[in-house]
């Protein structure tokens, strides 16, 4: 099966910097479009940000500016590069991304279990 395992949250303060990592293992034969999206407490889980396999990015009008995704096709990876973090920054961050596991099936969305970032003072 494919699994999807996110890492970097944590704690930091406000107008601070963090970076997450997310990597895609398993039965894989192309990663598709790649996704971070977030979950505030008592909020609806809502993107973030996008990038294609060519590389293609898109941003929510939120974090434009501030936060920066990037790919490595080759690792099965994708980040997160999270700055000038603001308190209503804070959420579980999940990755998410368009796998297709073979030439014959169409691409599947599947999910991380999520990183906590709590930006505050």
């Amino acid at each position: 099966q494919v699994q999807l395992v996110e890492s970097g949250g944590g704690l930091v303060q406000p107008g601070g910097s963090l970076r997450l990592s997310c990597v895609v293992s398993g039965r894989i034969f192309s990663i598709n479009d790649m996704n971070w999206y977030r979950q505030a407490p008592g909020k609806e889980r809502e993107l973030v940000a996008t990038i294609t396999r060519g590389g293609t990015t898109n941003y929510a009008d939120s974090v434009k500016g501030r936060f920066t995704i990037s790919r490595d096709n080759a690792l099965k990876t994708a980040d997160l590069q999270m700055n000038s973090l603001k308190p209503e920054d804070t959420a579980v961050y999940f990755c998410n991304a368009n796998v297709q596991i073979s030439l014959h099936y169409a691409g599947t969305f599947y999910w991380g279990k999520g990183t906590l970032v709590t930006v505050s003072s």
